[in-house]
């Protein structure tokens, strides 16, 4: 297994999942769920039950360069995202900076 470098993503969609125990993480293209698993316990200290994953096709981007001139249309970079699910008891404190503040107002 190799050493890989993964982040949380915090979208909406990523908070209700996290009620849930599920969290989302963005990972390299060429990383397994063995990797996934093996960086997700190490960096959180916490047990995997389960991993989903999926690659995001980059979105095709139109461009030009000036006005009339050359356009044309480019692709994002291709994202993997991995769905995690960790054992009952477990969390990671992802959006727990952002609870903090809401309580303040």
């Amino acid at each position: 297994m190799k050493l890989i470098q993964i982040t949380p993503i915090m979208s909406e969609k990523a908070y209700v999942s996290s009620t849930k125990n599920v969290y989302v993480f963005q990972a390299p293209l060429d990383a397994n769920k063995n990797d996934i698993r093996a960086a997700v316990e190490s960096q959180f200290d916490v047990t995997v039950t389960g991993i989903k994953t999926l690659v995001q096709d980059g979105k095709s981007v139109r461009f030009s360069r000036g006005k009339r001139r050359y356009p044309g249309t480019t692709t994002r970079k291709d994202v993997k995202k991995a769905y995690v699910t960790l054992k009952d008891g477990d969390s990671i404190k992802v959006f727990d900076v952002e609870e903090q503040a809401e309580e303040k107002k």
